[in-house]
């Protein structure tokens, strides 16, 4: 299998990007997880290592399930009730990337174990010999069973140490674990020898080892699956344009492109910082951007858009777009926007990953800002670590870039929590790029945020108009949508294969002729 881009870490306790999370998922199992399913049935919550789904009591703030009897990590240490307060203790002790967003602030106790106020938090109270957890939240959160399904929760051994142990992450209870990891170059995935006894229901044990390599190099990449001298292209990459035609024609059998509805790409800008502390400078980004050569240089895989939630995410707009309809961009206006700001002339950092063609966007970006009026250069980071550098929210303080959010639950909440709301800003690991801190944004995600996954559609009209606020503020500059590619080689039984819509390939799907 090839990556063009490394996973931040498969140390689950800080990764928060799709790289990771697509391994992740199927080492570390949380109390529930997802059905192993493509299409809309892979976004069903199940059971993981909890007998059933949580008991939801206490008018929404309790959560209480039971762990499976018979549990072992992939090292054969029992699992204990008590490991999932060590593993969220950890998650935010690293910190995580998303803990700000559905940890400290959601359970009871956890923002006091976070300031280092507690030894522990209050709100997780465990009992090793009945297997019994009991989560006590802060107020109603409706998608907390979705927030129990992060790798970054799936259950880890007590004791295991609270810092990143990138080459030798801890042991999981999955159908997988990761071996020989040799940072930004390769690693290997193999069955877990304990899962299959451990007989949990809809969670599959795998058939093959997938052997990882991680290549920026797209073309080679793709050529290598075309030739059958390589067998997954990672989902999350994009095929070359000049590749395009070539594998649409000589491997049609085993290549389509998949449209999940459920992630936007989009660059951040830095409210709290010249020029785009200007909402005028804001909107002429926006207003200017030109959609269509984006989407050209991403090899056509981009459908235009204004809009911050997704088609597949409950509360997508369905108003015009505030700023004219996606497309070419309207250059003179956005021209005539910047000099009404009176931040013409102003230098503006544009922060870019290395991969293709993400770095080509931002290089469009950034002649596209000095058309407009400003003083924009490009800086250039390495895949592995462009997310952490710059999450760095205190010391970096990035103006601009590329950003991307592929949904970790079907739910309004997962975009606005990590990526909009002020109380998600961490010093380290930030997922808010942008620093927004709107009061009006806060509130409204901590009120609609309470709202269970199964009732969105009760309050689908407020989080469009929410969606549609965001917009008008233009706090994002979102350029589109993606489709992904679903491409392998003539190896593997391509029918049986999963393209899991939050986790994108189901590596326990992989199965030879």
């Amino acid at each position: 299998m090839l990556l063009g881009t490394a996973p931040q870490s498969l140390d689950p306790g800080l990764d928060y990007t799709t790289q990771g999370s697509e391994f992740n998922w199927v080492v570390y199992t949380g109390l529930t997880t997802y059905s192993h399913a493509s299409g809309a049935a892979g976004g069903q919550l199940i059971p993981g290592l909890c007998s059933a789904l949580p008991t939801i009591s206490n008018g929404g703030k309790t959560y209480s399930c039971t762990l499976r009897k018979g549990l072992v990590f992939s090292n054969g240490k029992p699992v204990k009730a008590s490991d999932f307060a060590y593993t969220v203790e950890r998650a935010i002790k690293i910190p995580w990337g998303g803990s700000g967003s559905f940890i400290t602030p959601i359970i009871a106790g956890a923002s006091q174990y976070a300031a280092g106020k507690a030894k522990s938090i209050s709100g997780i109270t465990t009992n090793d010999a009945t297997g019994k957890i009991t989560i006590n939240l802060t107020a109603p959160y409706g998608p907390f069973d979705n927030v129990l399904a992060f790798p970054s929760l799936g259950l880890i051994p007590s004791g295991f140490p609270m810092k990143v142990e990138a080459t030798s992450p801890p042991s999981g209870d999955g159908p997988y674990m990761i071996t020989n990891i040799v940072p930004n170059q390769s690693f290997t995935a193999v069955r877990n020898p304990h899962w299959a006894a451990q007989n949990i229901p809809g969670i599959p044990a795998g058939h093959v080892t997938v052997n990882v390599k991680i290549s920026s190099n797209l073309q080679a990449n793709a050529l290598a699956v075309l030739n059958n001298s390589a067998d997954i292209f990672d989902w999350a990459d994009t095929i070359p344009g000049s590749l395009l035609g070539q594998i649409q024609s000589q491997a049609a059998s085993r290549f389509k492109m998949v449209n999940l509805g459920g992630s936007t790409y989009y660059i951040f800008l830095n409210v709290t910082e010249k020029p785009f502390s200007s909402q005028l400078a804001r909107e002429a980004v926006v207003t200017g951007l030109n959609q269509d050569a984006m989407s050209r240089l991403g090899s056509g895989t981009l459908e235009p858009a204004c809009y911050f939630l997704p088609p597949a995410v409950p509360g997508h707009p369905t108003a015009p777009c505030p700023y004219g309809t996606p497309g070419l961009g309207n250059l003179a206006k956005a021209k005539q926007l910047v000099k009404q700001s009176g931040m013409e002339g102003q230098p503006v950092t544009v922060w870019s990953e290395t991969r293709s063609p993400r770095q080509q966007w931002m290089t469009y970006y950034t002649q596209f800002l000095n058309q407009i009026g400003f003083k924009a250069t490009q800086k250039v980071i390495a895949d592995a670590t462009y997310f952490t550098t710059i999450g760095q929210a205190k010391s970096v303080h990035p103006q601009t870039g590329f950003a991307d959010w592929n949904q970790d639950f079907p739910n309004p909440v997962d975009f606005y929590g990590p990526l909009l709301d002020g109380n998600s800003i961490l010093p380290t690991n930030n997922e808010n790029f942008g620093q927004t801190n709107d009061p009006y944004i806060n509130a409204q995600v901590k009120k609609l945020g309470s709202t269970p996954t199964t009732q969105l559609s009760s309050v689908v009209s407020q989080w469009q108009a929410l969606d549609e606020y965001v917009a008008r503020k233009a706090y994002v500059a979102v350029f589109g949508y993606q489709k992904f590619p679903f491409f392998a080689s003539n190896r593997l039984n391509y029918g049986a294969l999963v393209f899991q819509p939050i986790y994108g390939w189901d590596i326990t799907s992989f199965a030879l002729k």
